[in-house]
């Protein structure tokens, strides 16, 4: 049981899938709130203040990545799980794009997204205490205790998920760091979880902060292991 109740928001259209979820969350002791539908779950994101959002893709009215965008320009910073039956790439990246901070595709066993459930609740910021709260890489500036990313001089729009990401990466300047580490420190997952989110999110930094993408200079993969961020810090 949770020391603190938390709120989780179910937005599914299946019933029978909602009642699973629903009962094995009040097993695990949170409060749960559902919502069939996209308008209703929307509403009811402002009306009730999750802790967390279980989202599903295909809603019978708007789509769970107009939800998820929707969440996200409210300036919510809420932990948003979606849930889909599909397991093409594309939508995972879709998803995560738009701000999800994870995926996972039906059908899924309980106990597997109550783990991801646990490990985003608990999840913890990076700790900014003993520096100024900047990281300095080439022309890359990275304000951990704003939050802000500046590449060339021009802000970085990051996800929530994403500015962790990087600025877990960009904090271990040098180091490799497993996809394990990487799933422990950023989502808070304790145990080795089968996920893409990591590879999707370094695939979207890689985007938004190297000058050329297909040629990284800042995040690097370490074949079989995960990624390491380059050293080359300004002096």
């Amino acid at each position: 049981m949770n020391d603190v109740l938390k709120r989780i928001l179910i937005i599914e259209e299946e019933a029978v899938v909602r009642k699973a979820i629903r009962m094995a969350c009040e097993k695990d002791g949170y409060e749960v709130v559902e919502a069939a539908g996209g308008v209703d779950g929307l509403r009811l994101v402002g009306e009730t203040k999750p802790d967390l959002l279980l989202l599903d893709v295909a809603l019978p009215d708007v789509s769970g990545f107009e939800v998820c965008r929707e969440v996200r320009q409210s300036g919510s910073g809420v932990p948003i799980i979606m849930l889909s039956a599909k397991t093409d790439d594309f939508d995972v990246v879709a998803g995560l794009e738009i701000g999800a901070n994870d995926y996972i595709i039906k059908p899924f066993r309980a106990r597997e997204l109550l783990a991801r459930i646990a490990a985003h609740l608990r999840q913890r910021p990076l700790d900014a205490n003993g520096t100024d709260g900047r990281l300095e890489f080439k022309d890359l500036s990275i304000n951990l205790k704003e939050r802000r990313v500046l590449k060339g001089g021009e802000i970085v729009d990051l996800t929530h998920t994403e500015f962790d990401l990087l600025a877990f990466l960009a904090s271990n300047s040098g180091r490799v760091m497993s996809r394990e580490r990487i799933l422990n420190h950023v989502w808070g997952y304790e145990y080795p979880i089968e996920t893409p989110v990591t590879d999707v999110h370094v695939r979207n930094l890689r985007r938004k902060i190297e000058s050329d993408p297909g040629r990284p200079s800042f995040i690097l993969a370490v074949p079989g292991i995960g990624y390491r961020f380059t050293s080359t810090a300004a002096e």
